[in-house]
């Protein structure tokens, strides 16, 4: 699995394979029982395969997946790779206090430039949101670039449980 260089902090992958969903998802049920690698859960026509507690750092990833009935022997697999719910939770948080707070700043400074005001100190504390913005990119890009050894993980055992069920 090769992802690319694009701005994407969550990588995706959709796929057709010839087996109904349910053929699928009793697979991966059937395979939780077998191994001790990952750990599986599955709700409804989704299945999360995350990494055991005890091999788990900051970054680790986990793999979505979705798998729809298209046809009558064919169904779609929609996988999302993410960080923990609670890592990209707190991420978004930061994301969206900081963007706040850029607007907020910005609003200042363009009652301060009406007013006939001093505006120097809000246009520094606009340029450090910006600023914190990009350190929060890169910080996300750095966890997902400590975590791909462990999606290529995820990815394969998700492939090599699909070919068994298949």
């Amino acid at each position: 699995m090769e992802l690319s260089n694009e701005i994407v902090l969550r990588p995706r992958f959709k796929f057709e394979v010839n087996a109904t969903n349910e053929t699928l998802l009793k697979g991966f049920e059937q395979t939780k029982l077998t191994q001790a690698e990952f750990i599986i859960s599955r709700v409804d026509d989704h299945v999360f395969i995350k990494i055991p507690k005890k091999d788990q750092h900051f970054w680790s990833p986990q793999l979505h997946l979705e798998i729809n009935q298209t046809e009558e022997n064919k169904a779609i697999v929609h996988g999302l790779f993410g960080p923990n719910p609670t890592v990209w939770t707190l991420f978004m948080f930061l994301h969206f206090i900081v963007a706040g707070l850029f607007f907020g700043f910005g609003i200042w400074a363009y009652t301060n430039v009406t007013l006939g005001n001093s505006y120097a100190v809000q246009l520094c504390l606009s340029f450090i949101m910006i600023v914190l913005w990009f350190v929060l990119y890169f910080a996300g890009r750095i966890g997902r670039s400590k975590g791909m050894s462990e999606m290529q993980k995820l990815h394969a055992f998700m492939e090599d449980t699909i070919k068994v069920y298949r």
